[in-house]
């Protein structure tokens, strides 16, 4: 599995427990009763067909991630100590369940390797797991799908400001930019507590570098939230942003797909933008639509809120002690993460930039950290421990670079050369 496979899979992990190792409120019988809930889900788990998680399993988990005083990497999956050796059954099995499983269609998993075992349709030196025999027969679709059930939809809110934001993008007006009309997208974050909008921009992208600054920008401004909810859209999806959420110690949840219900605030947040601002907006490009959206905002957050019967800024700010503040060293959470192998030259290409990596780091294949916009200032990690920041390449400078009998590096800084060409073209009178 590759690092960044690792990181996924640490980012899902954490997604399962996020509200377990969180909160503080949560007496015995209230964690295991959550606990019950998610071994009773089916996840769609990074890299395997399984779709349950066992209660020792989640307990191992947070295990690890309290130990470790909540960093991402305790959740990295270890390597298996059988790796190499056959994990799969032979074709004669696969076929004897199948046919057997078609026989015997509404029996358990177990009583099916039982008649397995008495009809002597399992060689001697197999062992049949439950879980790997129920995930053989549903992925040819020979498990019995449960009764369809009423779905169980209920009004909620949040307790406290910052334990859940909504998030979503509203398709906005079109403004001149330069000599064309373009599209613009309201990229807003809405506190399910006090409907307070931490921020909310105007971009002409809905795309996930739009997405990210706006959320930076929302930490920045009013704090960490425990839960992001957001839609299903691919810059939602995207693993950077999962990982940006898992090193905060954010939890990101989507919304099922087709069911808007569970983004009802920010729906009708939108609904009032439409009405209340856009409707009266009279500018023309991108910068007027943003500043007249900045003091409209201003104005509802100061106003009463129907839902609430208090102004989102005065609820949000009702219990100040319970927010968690953005890391001072925020931005360098929001950096993408790339691997590359340093050349003999001890170089390494990102972007299509050169730089130069330390000389003890040849031939290993490093870490590097780096922002989107900005990929020509990087950060070199291996095995955890950071390099500095790599320099761009200078050919010129390297090309004075000479070495001593000790291997030491020295520079020539003469800008001197002793070639005396040319005598061709001297006057020869």
């Amino acid at each position: 599995m590759t690092e960044e496979q690792k990181k996924q899979l640490a980012t899902f992990r954490f997604g399962v427990i996020h509200d377990l190792v969180n909160r503080t409120d949560l007496d015995q019988g209230d964690q295991a009763e959550l606990i019950r809930d998610k071994c009773s889900r089916r996840w769609n788990i990074p890299f395997s067909g399984r779709t349950r998680i066992s209660r020792s399993t989640v307990l191992r988990w947070m295990q690890l991630y309290r130990k470790s005083n909540g960093r991402l990497e305790s959740l990295y999956p270890l390597d298996r100590a059988d790796r190499g050796e056959s994990r799969t059954l032979d074709d004669d099995t696969v076929l004897s369940l199948i046919r057997l499983r078609q026989e015997l269609p509404r029996v358990t998993i177990v009583k099916l390797i039982k008649q397995m075992h008495e009809r002597g349709l399992v060689p001697g030196e197999v062992k049949l797991n439950s879980s790997t025999v129920y995930r053989l027969l549903n992925q040819r679709g020979l498990m019995q799908a449960k009764a369809h059930q009423p779905e169980d939809r209920r009004k909620f809110e949040a307790e406290l400001a910052n334990d859940i934001w909504q998030s979503d993008v509203m398709h906005g007006p079109m403004v001149k930019v330069g000599d064309k009309m373009r599209k613009t997208y309201l990229i807003a974050f809405l506190d399910d507590h006090s409907r307070l909008v931490p921020h909310g921009e105007f971009y002409l992208s809905e795309a996930l570098n739009s997405y990210l600054d706006a959320l930076e920008k929302a930490l920045l401004k009013r704090g960490l939230p425990r839960k992001l909810y957001v839609d299903n859209g691919a810059a939602f999806r995207s693993h950077h942003l999962e990982q940006v959420c898992a090193s905060l110690g954010i939890a990101l949840i989507h919304a099922r797909p087709y069911k808007p219900q569970g983004k009802g605030k920010i729906e009708r947040f939108f609904r009032t933008v439409r009405e209340d601002f856009l409707a009266g907006f009279q500018g023309q490009n991108l910068d007027e639509l943003n500043c007249a959206y900045s003091d409209w905002l201003k104005i509802y957050h100061e106003r009463e809120h129907r839902s609430t019967g208090q102004c989102p800024f005065e609820r949000f700010t009702a219990k100040m002690e319970c927010l968690r503040p953005a890391p001072a060293n925020l931005s360098d959470h929001f950096r993408k993460v790339a691997r590359r192998r340093v050349a003999k030259d001890r170089t390494l290409v990102l972007e299509g930039n050169l730089f130069e990596a330390p000389v003890c780091l040849i031939g290993k294949q490093v870490q590097i950290l780096y922002h989107q916009k900005d990929p020509g200032h990087i950060e070199i990690m291996w095995e955890g421990k950071s390099y500095g920041y790599a320099s761009a390449v200078d050919l010129h400078v390297n090309c004075r670079v000479k070495r001593d009998r000790n291997s030491n590096l020295q520079v020539d800084s003469s800008e001197s050369t002793p070639y005396k060409g040319g005598s061709l073209w001297e006057d020869q009178s």
